[in-house]
């Protein structure tokens, strides 16, 4: 049993904290596997203030029950004993008596008021969403902070899709208040120009303080103010205020289908008459609403978004689950597997992706199953409507028609990321099922049982040269001999099995698949996304470097480089020859480094080194695009990128610093691709060239925020409508 408790502490901090090697001592098998490395805005919201010291019990309970209890227990007080009175002895004798040394008064080490923890919280809402904190607090103070700035429909943006001025207030703000003590932190000033945003997630930090208190005050109910809920199918968006614990204030806003408010002056009747039904039967009765006849839908969709906005308010909020992204499989088979990535808000599934993985665990999309691909979207909306898995899937729901294996696979998928997201982890490490795995470079298939942490049983194939498994009756006598040795290998000692002969790369290809199983079987969330991420190296008058990486679980297992012309269009054959000759060298490099770390390692090529460099950045800032939490949450990349019209006509090259677009360089381009010199340009495009190119360099550029067309004639209006377009791209190019 001691044995038993030391593996699983050893597991969860190598897999939460570093890519340390952990090892499973288990009957069945010893596996040694590798862990997966608006101007000032609005009105203010008000500052947070802390909350004085808990005297009594809550007199009111939340509408919503808490779920699931603290596990920690408080810290009981720890006295410090004084030290012993020194003796101090005069080597020669003093003219007068010396006084005794002081003698150190004892030391009262007092026990946090607060429970160590994970908390999310949320500040004042507003019509554009809210701020929200996921804060670690331990020992009473902030461990660490994630903050949100969140959409309409709750989940939180990405940072370029902020007002300007938060871009940078992300880091400054993470800055000032990790390391503080609640009272510290509602004394931090707000960041100049994001005034708003910073008041809000000092409200969100303190709300969070609130929540992780071991005693809370006799008042602690409702959070004073004004807080925002959406259903998961994003139909009805739904704030309340509460003032002294009670409910003063309702308002309800339909919402659209990419997940912004409807305006209000474009309301239909029926909207009006929905909302004018609604909002009264929840301020009367909350989650109890009775709903009119005709508008049940519409009613059963408020309600939900009233309960996500009574638990944002509630104080004593006790979620089963962690807020934030999960991403877990289904039943694996020898043709592939399901996917499912999902956003978790107060217990409930809020956003949700389905994949259908082929043998090489790589998406295949649109190229999936007729049946399957024509099941994403309905599944994904039984997902969204029920707000999590089904526990009785074969009672309550049917599969999709044509699409039954993969509908469950998806099911069951979903259930497993709601099982990584649990405050308090149920036991074992992984999940029990079976588990496909593939080394990075394809060349070896596994499909691995799991019963209570224990491998079962292992099904080894291997790719041929066409990247298709090799069926079992065509193998050769080589690769079955080859199969049956490394299959025993590897039940008896895991991922530590011997090379084979003359099979040391195919060897070294099932060390990798078994740890690429065992990690897609894992219960713990890793650090990157798996999928697809483009990002670009520095751009100059030349055109730039492309990487089309796809990631599994922190590991390259793709790689297309491309070096790309001024119109971003892949030159091929036809860039130059030391280019050419290096694409496949680094493409080989990258696919063995695997890794973030050991791509930054890969050396460049004589001849290429520029193009090296570019495409070594370009794969970091394809692995930082992943990132789950973000280390530096920023709205770009600092460099040089090119952005191009839709019709190819325009490019326009970006410069980053610190955070914010600088400078901007129009160049027009002819049919062909190239640029066109200056005496080949027409008047209004040199005007909007000028227009552009005419900001101070060093700060943010004028068009580097929400750019617009612009002119004086409407010939320049068509050209500035493609340089905006140009600007646009490029700024999504150098997105984080």
């Amino acid at each position: 049993m001691k044995n038993k408790k030391f593996i699983s502490l050893t597991i969860s901090a190598a897999l939460l904290l570093s890519p340390i090697a952990f090892t499973i001592n288990a009957p069945a098998l010893n596996l040694k596997v590798d862990a997966v490395s608006a101007a000032s805005e609005e009105a203010p919201a008000a500052t947070a203030k802390p909350a004085a010291k808990p005297t009594a019990k809550p007199t009111a309970k939340p509408t919503a029950k808490p779920t699931a209890k603290p596990t920690a227990k408080p810290t009981a007080k720890a006295t410090v004993k004084p030290t012993a009175k020194p003796a101090v002895k005069p080597a020669v004798k003093p003219a007068a008596t010396a006084k005794p040394v002081a003698t150190a008064k004892p030391v009262t080490v007092k026990a946090s008021v607060y429970q160590d923890g994970v908390y999310v919280a949320y500040g004042n809402a507003y019509s554009k969403g809210t701020e929200g904190a996921k804060v670690t607090i331990k020992d009473g103070k902030i461990a660490s902070v994630e903050f949100m700035r969140t959409n309409p429909k709750l989940i939180d943006n990405e940072a370029r899709t902020n007002y300007q001025n938060v871009w940078q207030a992300y880091g400054l703000m993470e800055s000032r208040l990790v390391g503080k003590t609640r009272e510290q932190a509602a004394a931090v000033d707000a960041v100049s120009g994001a005034t708003r945003s910073s008041e809000g997630w000092k409200l969100s930090v303190d709300r969070a303080f609130e929540r992780a208190l071991k005693v809370k005050p006799a008042s602690a109910v409702y959070f004073d103010g004004e807080h925002m809920g959406v259903d998961p199918e994003g139909k009805y968006a739904v704030y309340v205020t509460y003032a002294a614990n009670q409910l003063t204030d309702v308002k309800v806003y339909p919402m659209t289908a990419t997940g912004s408010f409807v305006d209000e002056k474009t309301y239909t009747a029926a909207q009006t008459a929905a909302i004018a039904a609604i909002k009264p039967q929840l301020l009367a009765n909350g989650v109890a609403a009775v709903a009119t006849s005709g508008l049940e839908a519409d009613f059963k969709a408020a309600v939900k978004a009233f309960w996500d906005a009574q638990q944002n308010a509630t104080i004593d909020n006790k979620p089963t689950y962690v807020d934030g992204f999960y991403s877990a499989y289904g039943t694996a088979r020898s043709v592939g597997v399901e996917r499912a990535d999902i956003i978790i808000r107060n217990g409930k599934l809020v956003d949700v992706k389905l994949l259908r993985l082929g043998t090489n665990l790589i998406d295949r999309g649109t190229t999936a199953y007729a049946g399957v691909v024509k099941a994403y979207a309905p599944m994904t909306a039984k997902f969204l409507a029920n707000g999590s898995f089904f526990a009785n899937y074969d009672e309550k729901v049917d599969g999709i028609s044509g699409a039954t294996e993969s509908s469950h696979s998806w099911n069951e998928a979903v259930e497993r990321a709601f099982e990584k997201a649990l405050k308090v982890p149920t036991a074992g490490q992984y999940f029990d099922g079976k588990f496909a795995g593939v080394d990075n470079q394809s060349k070896v298939f596994l499909l691995v049982d799991i019963a209570s942490d224990k491998v079962t049983a292992v099904k080894v194939s291997l790719f041929g040269a066409d990247k298709k498994l090799i069926a079992e009756d065509k193998l050769s006598p080589g690769q079955k001999d080859f199969v049956a040795k490394v299959t025993a290998d590897l039940l008896a000692n895991g991922v530590n099995i011997s090379e084979i002969a003359d099979q040391t790369a195919l060897s070294t290809a099932v060390k990798a698949a078994m740890v690429d199983a065992m990690t897609n079987a894992s219960k713990l969330q890793g650090e990157y996304k798996d999928g697809t991420f483009t990002s670009f190296g520095n751009a100059y008058d030349k055109g730039t470097n492309r990487a089309d990486v796809t990631l599994r679980n922190g590991k390259i297992v793709d790689v297309v480089l491309q070096r790309v012309g001024m119109n971003l269009v892949d030159l091929g054959s036809k860039a130059y020859p030391e280019v050419v000759k290096a694409i496949p060298q680094l493409t080989a490099s990258f696919m063995a480094a695997g890794t973030r770390e050991e791509a930054q390692n890969v050396d460049a090529i004589s001849g290429a080194t520029s193009s090296s460099t570019a495409l070594k950045a370009a794969v970091d800032r394809a692995f930082g695009k992943a990132q789950i939490v973000e280390t530096d949450k920023a709205a770009y990349y600092n460099g040089i990128f090119i952005g191009v019209s839709a019709d190819k006509s325009v490019d326009v090259m970006v410069t980053v610093k610190n955070g914010v677009p600088t400078n901007m360089v129009v160049y027009y381009l002819d049919a062909a691709g190239k640029v066109k010199t200056a005496d080949q340009l027409l008047e209004a495009e040199k005007a909007v060239k000028n227009e552009i190119e005419g900001t101070t360099y060093g700060i943010m550029h004028k068009y580097g925020y929400k750019p617009t067309a612009f002119g004086t004639n409407d010939a320049e209006k068509i050209v500035s409508a493609k340089v905006v377009e140009a600007i646009k791209a490029a700024l999504e190019s150098a997105g984080k």
